[in-house]
């Protein structure tokens, strides 16, 4: 059984920076970020894969955060740059077992979800 813990959301400015964390119990095949806002669904931010030498993007997160993985400590990180008004959300660490995780369509079979954290950014 996989367990996730997410910590280190909380409030910046437009423009600042925040590292989200997640401590990961369990065998994983795939960890990602994914957020939500009310009202709308959740979407996948960034995940890694193949024992974090692949990682893939949605496009709102390219060129400004970055998923990483310490294997030593069992933690999965999201630094996260030069932040907007439009990535408040609720930020959800999440995993997969199946190797499908890792496919185009995969962000599907994250099953695995954290308890959340909020990121509010102010303009």
């Amino acid at each position: 059984q996989v367990q996730l813990v997410e910590s280190g959301g909380g409030s910046v400015q437009a423009g600042g920076s925040l590292t989200l964390s997640c401590a990961v119990s369990g065998y994983t095949f795939c960890m990602g970020w994914f957020r939500q806002v009310p009202g709308k669904e959740r979407e996948g931010v960034a995940r890694i894969y193949y024992h974090g030498r692949n990682t893939d993007y949605n496009e709102s997160a390219k060129g400004r955060f970055t998923i990483s993985q310490n294997n030593a400590e069992n933690l999965l990180y999201l630094q996260m740059n030069n932040l907007k008004p439009e990535d408040t959300a609720m930020y959800y660490c999440a995993a997969s077992h199946r190797t499908g995780c890792a496919d185009a369509q995969g962000w599907r079979f994250f099953t695995y979800w954290g308890q959340g954290t909020q990121v509010t950014v102010s303009s």
